[in-house]
């Protein structure tokens, strides 16, 4: 048996469980990971903040099915990562969090005055996580990765938060080499059978009814499909929300769109005698800000119990989407009496975006149409897109059609800077062109990663809108109070500034962004538009 170190073990753990690609930076008390890393196979990406490492680890997962893992150091590294942490947490998102920490001497609270000494790591990671872990010893390594990797991949995904100190990263063990690691995910929640015959019964006897999908059907394998059919079974329009946004075609004529924001698509929500809501919690904008108040009854389908019940009364379903769509739609024709003259779901989904149409059109919002309309044009149907909390993503949320590529936001937890760290682990995972897009302010938080797009040579294209600061608080503090305060910003020349990092790099105006976005799609490696201009939201309703 040849001697190796904690950091071997780690590396051949992860090695053996499939993964292939590690995000991180390295510090003084995870210099064992990274040492053994080079004596592995795994591919490093190399982030510049370690939230942007987590985020870079959050798109590679979206987009490739597959654990997102990270390796960061104790105390200001491992904290740094947190917020992305949140965004992973909210968006059910599976990420393998491994920090180094102190010697094991330090834990517990004893002051021995290490660098980076936390009195208590996993304390700051538990609001963000799954679930948390430290390893004593190196023999554990194995078992605690198949665990939390296990759990990051359990619906609902998730990330988790394991800790190995120093020194087991670093002493010599006698650990035979890790070479096959199980890792069990249970098998998907299927609806209880009672639950699922009520739900059944219900909507064979509706008259009206309508589908809400959220982004638990996105990320639900099979979800997608198994919606469309039920839809057509029951002929039901099908309202996505943000982040359901793709969950069905919005070609396909049963999808009332994603203009969950909108007060026609509120009333269609109210209105249903029945509403199958799957993967999602009614939350904020679900709610449309708290004015949805449906009137008849509310199935809803989620695997996170804490969702179910959590904001109306309904009649909860603790399931996976794509088993409770399954079983949904096996039990309808067997469900009881057939309803009532039933309307056409597809004439209520056309009838609905038509009227929302009509009331964009009557706003002055031609150039922010436009924009989305030309950059759809512009990015090839089948690309990841990743959208930061800009306008430009507000109105994606609703406006942008996913086609047949995977639609991306930091809607979850709604903070700044996942858009181009994301698009960039997306890029190497996938090793497809990925689409970014950011304002001037989100760009700040992720502006060093374009030594990262270089490094790597990642195949992405970043949009960077440029209006001078925050716009959408720009546009809420001026609703509000009548004036922006702490809202514009001084920024650097985006153009010379990506130049700097050795990127192309090209400015737009209003006519020319989708030509230019387009040609990068012709190109290889990183690539930077930045199109100077100020959006505006459509009215709220």
């Amino acid at each position: 048996m040849t001697a190796r170190n904690g950091g071997d073990v780690t590396v051949e753990s992860l090695t053996a469980r499939g993964a292939t690609h590690v995000f991180g930076i390295p510090g003084q008390h995870a210099l064992g990971l990274f040492d053994a890393i080079r004596r592995s196979d795994l591919t490093f990406v190399s982030s510049r903040v370690e939230n942007n490492s987590v985020f870079a680890a959050d798109g590679y997962a979206r987009t490739t099915g597959q654990v997102g893992v990270v390796f960061c150091s104790t105390g200001p590294g491992a904290l740094t990562a947190l917020g992305a942490l949140q965004e992973a947490y909210a968006a059910c998102v599976p990420i393998l969090m491994i920090t180094s920490q102190i010697p094991r001497d330090g834990l517990g609270g004893a002051r021995k005055g290490y660098l980076h000494q936390l009195d208590d790591q996993q304390a700051s990671a538990r609001n963000v996580t799954k679930s948390t872990a430290v390893v004593r010893d190196a023999a554990a390594i194995p078992g605690v990765l198949a665990d939390a990797w296990a759990t990051a991949q359990e619906a609902p995904a998730g990330p988790v938060w394991v800790e190995i100190p120093q020194d087991v990263l670093l002493e010599e063990v006698t650990v035979p080499p890790v070479t096959l690691l199980e890792a069990e995910v249970p098998a998907p929640r299927r609806p209880r059978p009672e639950a699922n015959a009520e739900a059944a019964r219900l909507l064979a006897a509706a008259e009206r009814p309508v589908i809400l999908a959220g982004g638990g059907v996105r990320r639900s394998a099979g979800a997608p499909q198994a919606l469309v059919a039920l839809a057509e079974l029951l002929d039901a329009p099908v309202v996505s929300t943000s982040g359901g946004n793709g969950s069905i075609p919005l070609a396909h004529p049963l999808s009332a769109a994603a203009w969950i924001e909108d007060r026609y698509t509120t009333e269609l929500l109210d209105d249903a005698d029945v509403l199958l809501a799957i993967g999602t919690s009614f939350g904020e904008v679900t709610s449309n800000y708290g004015t949805f108040a449906p009137r008849g009854r509310v199935i809803q389908v989620d695997a996170e119990a804490r969702v179910l019940g959590s904001n109306h009364g309904v009649l909860g379903v603790h399931a996976d989407a794509a088993a409770a769509l399954t079983d949904l739609a096996a039990a309808l024709p067997g469900a009881g009496s057939e309803p009532g003259p039933r309307r056409s779901g597809a004439r209520v989904a056309q009838d609905l975006r038509a009227r929302v149409q009509a009331r964009l059109d009557a706003q002055d919002l031609a150039a922010e149409q436009r924009l989305l309309a030309d950059l759809r044009a512009a990015v090839p149907d089948d690309t990841d897109t990743f959208w930061d909390m800009t306008i430009a993503a507000y109105w994606a949320w609703s406006a942008w059609d996913p086609r047949t590529g995977g639609f991306h936001t930091a809607q979850a937890s709604g903070g700044l800077g996942l858009a181009l760290p994301a698009a960039i682990g997306a890029a190497v995972g996938t090793g497809r062109r990925t689409f970014a897009v950011t304002g001037d302010g989100g760009a700040m938080y992720s502006i060093a990663e374009l030594a990262t797009a270089r490094q790597h040579d990642a195949e992405v294209t970043w949009l960077v809108i440029d209006d001078g600061g925050y716009g959408i608080l720009r546009e809420y503090m001026t609703g509000a109070f009548g004036a922006a305060t702490a809202t514009e910003l001084a920024r650097p020349d985006f153009v010379r500034l990506a130049e700097a990092f050795g990127i192309p790099v090209r400015a737009a105006t209003s006519e020319t962004v989708g030509e230019i976005v387009a040609d990068t799609f012709a190109a290889s490696g990183p690539a930077v538009v930045v199109l100077p201009t100020t959006l505006r939201m459509f009215a709220a309703t």
